[in-house]
């Protein structure tokens, strides 16, 4: 019997004991969340006085909401220490409660702040983010006329369905950085009459249309480049589809397979003649769906245990024109971000995932691996060719949602795809707001 007392006697001291402690932590959370309020009080007030009224609306609200159950708070700590006794379970449960609240309190808080702390920061630097913006816009303007040159001399060499991708990206550029300037003065103006949201709304539009200004500069770099790979790469192919038709003769015939084969030839026959100005990218595209139609119609036909291993150059090949898709449908997708619907970014997207599933299923980068299990090739030529067709029908439906975008104004309309449109064409400022930065609401009244 005096072990049962005892064992009672030691259980009601560890309840005793947890109860101080969480009286205690009561206390101590209730100081420090209405000390958070304080502080972020006067946060509010800043933050107010940088961004505007609209800008902190959510914090304004979570400080209202806080001090209301904070209030709940002080009134349960309040009763604690009244002159009615209260049993030790009133006390513990209040005293949870008070934890609670504050926790609460403390969370909302941390949440809404660091939502804007970043703007914050952004607005205490305004001043040198301004000047950025002018150094960076006569920067990109000392490349322009090198863009328009080379340009030019693409068009000695590529056809002009080719260089609808990037042939207005000099003087789209040129516009955007116009209006990046024009946008820097009035977001200083606005800030020196404290207009500080109309400032920053401003500001955010001259950064944007600066980073757009170099995006389609550096298209027209990227694109001269993508297209001596992609002249190289088809040399590469044509010598690969022959040998693809000389290895599929000797495969078991089925209508499928002849027809993949006369598909195939007629495509290389299409070719055009040397010195013909020619769009590599086009002829590319039409040889991969060849190929890959008969490689279709092969692997139909033939049996598992005598299935052809496709050799590393022809995998190799396969991954470098996935990556050239890639990266010519990354530069249009940039370059016209705010035109482009959800189809093409989502097939650039799976397109990217397909690719990156490549380089996990080969355990490496597949564009650096010199040599591939002859197990592994022939998943990792579909893998690829599947990323280069889902990134060539990106390119498709990028061009279609840029060329609904655009005004249609007859042979000199606005057109585009690889980073950029086929005419240039509007005034100055109008001609920004047409490169794809659909900003002119935002700034509404403020060109003054």
């Amino acid at each position: 019997m005096a072990g049962f007392w005892g064992n009672r006697k030691r259980e009601r001291d560890e309840l005793a004991a947890q109860d101080a402690d969480l009286a205690q932590r009561a206390q101590t959370a209730l100081v420090a969340a209405d000390e958070r309020i304080r502080v972020t009080t006067d946060e509010l007030v800043f933050a107010e006085a940088e961004l505007g009224p609209d800008s902190t609306k959510e914090l304004r609200e979570a400080l209202t909401a806080v001090r209301q159950h904070l209030g709940e708070a002080f009134h349960l700590h309040q009763l604690n220490h009244d002159e009615i006794p209260d049993t030790a379970e009133e006390l513990r449960t209040r005293n949870a409660r008070i934890v609670q609240l504050c926790d609460w309190a403390e969370e909302l808080l941390d949440d809404r702040t660091e939502a804007l702390s970043e703007r914050i920061a952004r607005a205490r630097r305004a001043p040198e983010i301004i000047a950025g913006v002018r150094a960076d816009a006569q920067r990109l303007r000392s490349r322009v006329p090198g863009a328009r040159e080379t340009v030019q001399r693409l068009a000695a060499r590529y056809s002009a369905e080719a260089l609808a991708q990037v042939d207005a990206n000099p003087s789209e550029a040129e516009q955007l950085l116009g209006f990046a300037e024009h946008g820097a003065g009035v977001a200083e103006r606005r800030r020196e009459a404290g207009q500080r949201e109309q400032a920053n709304m401003a500001l955010e539009a001259s950064t944007e249309s600066v980073r757009r200004a170099a995006t389609l500069l550096d298209a027209v770099e990227t694109f001269e480049v993508e297209a001596l790979r992609a002249e190289s790469t088809l040399a590469a192919i044509v010598e690969d589809s022959r040998e693809d038709i000389v290895v599929a003769l000797k495969e078991p015939h089925s209508p499928a397979v002849s027809e993949a084969i006369t598909k195939l030839q007629a495509a290389l026959s299409a070719l055009p003649a040397a010195g013909v100005n020619t769009d590599p990218f086009t002829q590319l595209t039409r040889l991969r769906e060849a190929n890959a139609g008969l490689d279709a119609a092969i692997a139909a036909a033939r049996e598992r245990a005598a299935r052809i291993i496709p050799p590393l150059e022809h995998v190799r090949h396969a991954i470098d024109d996935a990556d050239r898709q890639l990266a010519v449908a990354r530069d249009v997708i940039a370059g016209h971000r705010g035109w482009i619907g959800a189809d093409a970014r989502t097939r650039l997207a799976e397109a990217e995932r397909v690719r990156l599933d490549l380089d996990r299923f080969l355990g490496t980068s597949a564009a650096a691996a010199t040599q591939i299990d002859e197990d592994d090739r022939e998943q990792a030529m579909a893998m690829a060719r599947r990323a280069a067709t889902l990134a060539g029908e990106a390119l498709q439906l990028a061009q279609r949602d840029i060329d609904q975008s655009r005004p249609q104004q007859g042979p000199d309309q606005w057109g585009g795809g690889y980073g950029g449109g086929r005419r240039g064409g509007g005034d100055g400022l109008m001609g920004g707001l047409l490169g794809g930065l659909v900003i002119g609401s935002l700034l509404d009244g403020m060109f003054d």
